[in-house]
């Protein structure tokens, strides 16, 4: 049983591989694998996993063995899932491995905007707070969390885990159901009796907005200009999931101009992003960009490993686990 791993490099330099390695002898691993470089990798493979490499229809037909992929993440955008199934190749991922790691850089992110926390690092690195005249510098608004209405888009287990966390900070919670679900007359409740409404009613009704759901067609700039222009003037938006969902050029305009208050976001269209990525260069104080590392605490990347180790077990016992296709 022959297994390739695309992009190890993705996983860190500080985690145990030891947990794969002992679960299939034969191991191809390369740091990272560019596009022109996949059929070849994976052609006599019978396992392949990849993080971020996309396994396209093409280099899934020009596979003779292949018999499982396992995705070293939950989001399975990168894999041509028709392709797979067609050559009744099995798709497994990972799930809620990273849970309280993306929950943790969530309510960061959130908690930096609302305290202006970069603002206020970047002013005492320039001097301002030495040149007070008080004892304390209040140059930029703060506000507190409690009472306000935290929108939650993507109610799975990480807005569940970051709702929690919320209310703990006094918030009140509302979710966004999924595009193309059909309204009711009356809200729907989540699992935990918080209100289920419409994108448009959670974006007009949130002070501070949080992205968890998966980018599909449906999903793709989910946020875009005139969805941005429905928030208030002081809402805050956070993104976490992915890049996709937002329209950048959109949500710089409504930075710029006031439109919502600030925004934070961990992951971008295209990683790693290019020179020309207007968040990278929008250079504004009321925007925060993380490199995708919500997910990254290296106890989330060990359970990974993990998960990937049990998917493999499974599947060489025919009784797979986690299967998507």
């Amino acid at each position: 049983m022959k297994g390739v791993i695309l992009d190890t490099a993705s996983l860190g330099q500080d985690i145990d591989l030891s947990p794969l390695v002992n679960v299939v002898s034969d191991w191809q691993m390369y740091p990272s694998t560019n596009a022109t470089q996949v059929a070849e990798r994976i052609r006599g493979a019978d396992i392949v996993l990849s993080n971020k490499v996309t396994l396209s229809a093409n280099d899934i037909q020009q596979t003779t063995n292949l018999k499982l992929i396992c995705v070293m993440a939950t989001g399975t955008n990168n894999i041509d899932l028709a392709a797979a199934h067609s050559q009744k190749i099995l798709v497994c991922n990972a799930v809620g491995y990273a849970t309280a790691s993306v929950v943790q850089h969530t309510m960061a992110l959130i908690l930096a905007l609302t305290t202006r926390l970069t603002n206020y690092v970047s002013d005492v690195e320039h001097g301002d707070w030495q040149q007070s005249s008080v004892f304390c510098l209040l140059d930029h608004p703060i506000f507190e969390l409690s009472g306000k209405t935290l929108g939650i888009v993507g109610y799975g287990e990480l807005g569940r885990n970051v709702a929690s966390v919320a209310r703990s900070l006094g918030m009140e919670i509302v979710t966004a159901r999924r595009p193309g679900v059909r309204p009711t007359e009356a809200p729907l409740a989540a699992p935990d009796n918080a209100p289920s409404l419409s994108i448009e009613d959670v974006l007009s009704n949130a002070d501070v907005v949080s992205l968890h759901c998966p980018l599909t067609p449906l999903t793709h700039h989910l946020i875009n200009q005139p969805r941005l222009a429905m928030m208030k003037p002081s809402a805050l938006l956070v993104n976490t999931a992915r890049g996709g969902l937002i329209n950048s050029e959109a949500l710089v305009h409504a930075l710029q101009h006031g439109i919502i208050a600030g925004a934070a976001v961990d992951v971008l269209p295209t990683e790693p992003p290019d020179s020309h990525d207007p968040l990278l260069n929008a250079q504004l104080d009321n925007l925060i960009v993380t490199p995708h590392i919500a997910w990254a605490a290296r106890e989330s990347r060990q359970r990974l490993v993990v998960q990937l180790q049990e998917n493999i077990k499974a599947f060489l016992n025919n009784h797979p686990i986690r299967q998507v296709s």
